[in-house]
């Protein structure tokens, strides 16, 4: 049993069902597109750091909101995001490609909410980051209007505190 009371066996079963319903959803979701939601910003750091910084879990600060991750940062593997008085979100990563890019897709009921993140250099101390939000699936419709006003106008604030953080970051690994 975990912390929460769930044996291991359900636990894998549920994620082996989420992860079923992603897969089923991600074959078929690129055409039933009901949101997408895109901001770059640029960061004064190498994309090597962009990218070793934000893939490191422990720099994901969003409050109230905590992250947990099981396992490495690598295709396949599952995270949580913890809220206060809400159920966990389960989470998936998929696509990661080291120095470019990585998506991590949400299982909703009927539909999936991807976060594709993308790091470009634009000079050897210079990235641009950009995150670009997708809702889509059969069931996508019911889930826009959480999306566009959980994200819609906090995306552009939301990223720039990011590559600020990641400045710091970079400057403070710099002494």
């Amino acid at each position: 049993m975990n912390a929460s009371g769930i044996s291991s066996e359900s636990e894998a079963k549920v994620a082996s069902r989420r992860s079923r319903e992603a897969s089923r959803c991600l074959r078929s979701v690129m055409k039933n597109i009901a949101c997408q939601l895109e901001h770059s910003v640029e960061a004064e750091v190498s994309s090597s750091f962009a990218w070793s910084w934000r893939t490191d879990i422990n720099n994901w600060d969003d409050p109230p909101a905590q992250f947990q991750l099981d396992g490495p940062f690598t295709s396949g593997s599952w995270g949580t995001t913890l809220l206060p008085g809400q159920e966990r979100l389960r989470w998936q990563i998929r696509d990661v490609r080291p120095g470019v890019g990585f998506i991590i897709d949400v299982p909703l009921h009927g539909a999936v909410m991807s976060f594709e993140w993308l790091f470009d250099a634009v000079s050897e101390q210079r990235t641009r980051i950009t995150q670009r939000i997708v809702l889509a699936g059969d069931n996508a419709a019911a889930y826009v209007n959480q999306v566009q006003a959980g994200f819609g106008s906090n995306l552009p604030d939301g990223m720039k505190r990011i590559a600020d953080a990641m400045v710091k970051a970079a400057r403070l690994t710099a002494r």
